[in-house]
């Protein structure tokens, strides 16, 4: 054994909670995860523990304080909302101007108008519903299974020989290329829209799942096992703390993917959703309503990205 592998040895600790390594680092097993803890910080004065910091209120106030601009959540609502209305205002003064004919570039004045029509008939709210409904039972089915697979091929060194070329060679077949295999065999209804939908939510979930599986440091690994840590206790206790940013990650692109597949899957023969109304209103020259659906649908993916964010944050407080 070398001087390097003495060094990085673990030494058990009794409590069943810890263990010291040689140099005088610690390694902690929690119920969540396992991390590395560096040596005590010394005095510089002295030979002791470095002091104790003073009140924490005064502490935060002070951090408050001193946070950057860019850090400030006012300046980052201001600044987010920047560009969009810097493009409104310049769509409505070229739109207004005779710039571009309205037959081409409807106001934004002509597009409410779109929209309240619509809501009036009562054909906005329903679509929607009905488009959101697919994107999130899509995005569910295909995310499920991709957590799944993921883990399978990230985990397991057969399942990674057995299923990652033939998943590999499918995720490169693109999205309108499934769309009349899957009329042929579910016809024109909910099925097969929602299943092309979860295939666009799966590969992004698969891909990164299994990525960051591989990648886990081995140091922690090798602490779990120290303290008898095997398969599920070791994947719940190590490995998936350690991959949930990444994961999150994965899942936001896959809900993104979803929105995107969706105008696919309602090309196949649909007569409601935001997909239907981009291709009922092209085919009618009403580019107040194309406009309309494009905004809509850019609003509901940001809406529910921004859900997923939340959701991310308190994954990642909770168990990263």
């Amino acid at each position: 054994m070398t001087d390097t592998d003495a060094a990085a040895e673990p030494i058990a600790d009794p409590t069943g909670t810890s263990a010291r390594t040689s140099d005088g680092a610690t390694v902690v097993v929690g119920r969540y995860g396992s991390s590395v803890v560096a040596p005590a910080a010394r005095d510089r004065r002295g030979g002791g523990e470095a002091p104790s910091r003073g009140n924490g209120r005064g502490r935060t106030g002070r951090a408050a304080a001193s946070l950057p601009l860019t850090r400030r959540r006012w300046f980052v609502i201001v600044g987010g909302a920047i560009l969009p209305i810097a493009l409104l205002l310049t769509w409505q003064l070229v739109s207004t101007t005779g710039a571009v004919p309205v037959s081409q570039l409807p106001s934004p004045e002509m597009v409410w108008l779109a929209a309240v029509d619509l809501a009036q008939r009562g054909l906005l709210g329903l679509y929607v519903a009905i488009s959101t409904q697919r994107v999130l039972i899509g995005f569910a089915f295909g995310a499920a299974i991709g957590l799944l697979l993921g883990a399978v091929v990230g985990l397991s060194r057969l399942g990674d020989i057995l299923l990652a070329p033939t998943l590999g060679a499918i995720r490169a077949v693109p999205s309108l290329a499934w769309v009349p295999l899957l009329i042929l065999w579910f016809k024109i209804g909910e099925e097969s829209k929602i299943i092309l939908i979860a295939i666009g939510a799966f590969f992004p979930v698969y891909t990164i799942v299994a990525a960051a599986l591989r990648h886990v440091d081995r140091q922690l690994l090798e602490a779990g096992r120290a303290f008898g840590l095997r398969g599920v206790r070791l994947f719940t206790t190590v490995q998936l703390p350690a991959v949930v940013p990444s994961v999150l990650a994965g899942l936001r692109l896959a809900l993104a993917q979803s929105w995107l597949f969706l105008v696919a899957a309602e090309l196949i023969a649909s007569s409601m959703g935001l997909g239907f109304l981009l291709l009922d209103s092209g085919q009618n020259g009403r580019i107040d309503r194309i406009i309309l659906a494009i905004i809509l649908l850019a609003l509901l993916g940001k809406l529910t990205d921004s859900i997923l964010g939340l959701v991310e944050r308190w994954a990642v407080r909770r168990w990263a």
